[in-house]
């Protein structure tokens, strides 16, 4: 992760594949002429992604345009409604989804657990990526990353006088002001749950609870929140909205907290025996591309492990916030604790 030192080193992973059109490699597989005939012979794929739909459907059409005559399915919702969706589709022998992306690193190893992932990893990624954002069996990588950050409206709030941490939120005059995304939904919400309880304490979230905080589902919510002037402070949400938001002149700032601000990794894989596996091979692959990796930072305001995307201007660079680093393992057994505490202390 991010802040176990930021450097991108590349691992090569040996990958035994024997599906036609996949060059074999020990660093991952190739695109081929081959590969992308059959994927075109299949013509479409079904991504099943948390991911803010409107960054998802550019990405989608961009792969289109790149690959005329497959179609992208796109198919959003928060992350925990993404892995109830895939658990149910697959153990009734539905099999609908050809590549998964969600924000909650737990799915992916109960996901490898059950041996629903087809496994292989693309050159594109292990060529670049650092190892510890890849399963070390080649299972899935780290597609994306982003940050649960607080924002405030500069329009309602006094720079002066906003939030600069989140025990700044406990204070009377947020009171009616704060919206917030459910951990029961969203796996950023989930991860950086975990993430607050450990830096804070549950006693942070009591006394949350009390500050009368509209509640919303997904964490792409409170920035849109915010945007509709509905609330003018978020105590969590994506960090990338906020970025698109205020590239469109949305009067909205965000505050990197004090005590840490949780960084959630969004893994992404594909599915054994998916309806159109070389589309899938394909699509997986061009996730990790430069060129989608790029659109993903530059339109989703999203934070990319490929060494050659450049941030845009005016963004803080990831070395220079404090972060709170969640563990995956540590967050699977406390999942229904973090449930529970969180329906005691906020009544849903």
């Amino acid at each position: 992760m991010w802040g176990r030192g930021v450097g991108l080193a590349a691992l090569a992973v040996a990958i035994a594949w024997s599906a036609p059109g996949l060059a074999l490699a020990q660093d991952g597989y190739e695109i081929t002429p081959e590969l992308i005939e059959n994927a075109k012979n299949e013509g479409a794929v079904v991504f099943y992604t948390a991911t803010d739909v409107t960054v998802a459907e550019k990405l989608a059409k961009t792969f289109e345009e790149e690959y005329p005559g497959i179609k992208v399915q796109v198919e959003r919702a928060g992350s925990e409604r993404v892995f109830q969706r895939i658990g149910q589709e697959l153990s009734g022998g539905i099999h609908n989804a050809d590549v998964i992306e969600t924000s909650d690193a737990v799915h992916f190893q109960l996901f490898k657990r059950e041996g629903w992932l087809a496994g292989g990893l693309p050159a594109n990624a292990t060529k670049n990526w650092p190892k510890e954002e890849m399963d070390p069996d080649g299972q899935y990588a780290a597609y994306r990353a982003h940050l649960s950050v607080i924002a405030y409206r500069t329009d309602m709030v006094k720079p002066a006088e906003a939030p600069k941490s989140f025990a700044d939120l406990l204070d009377p005059k947020w009171k009616g002001k704060l919206v917030k995304a459910h951990p029961g939904y969203s796996g950023t919400i989930m991860t950086a749950t975990h993430a607050l309880s450990k830096a804070l304490g549950w006693e942070f979230f009591q006394k949350l609870g009390q500050q009368d905080v509209m509640q919303v589902q997904s964490s792409t919510e409170p920035p849109k929140k915010l945007a509709q002037g509905e609330r003018p402070v978020q105590a969590d949400g994506n960090e990338y909205n906020v970025f698109r938001l205020k590239e469109d002149n949305v009067p909205i700032e965000i505050v990197y907290a004090a005590e840490g601000t949780p960084l959630v990794v969004g893994n992404a894989a594909m599915l054994k025996d998916a309806p159109h596996p070389n589309a899938a091979k394909l699509f997986y692959a061009y996730l990790f591309s430069a060129e989608a990796q790029q659109l993903n930072s530059d339109f989703g305001g999203l934070r990319s492990f490929h060494p050659d995307v450049k941030e845009k201007a005016g963004r803080t660079p990831l070395k220079d916030i404090k972060l709170l680093l969640p563990d995956a393992a540590e967050l699977e057994k406390e999942m229904q604790i973090i449930k529970s505490k969180y329906e005691e202390y906020f009544g849903t």
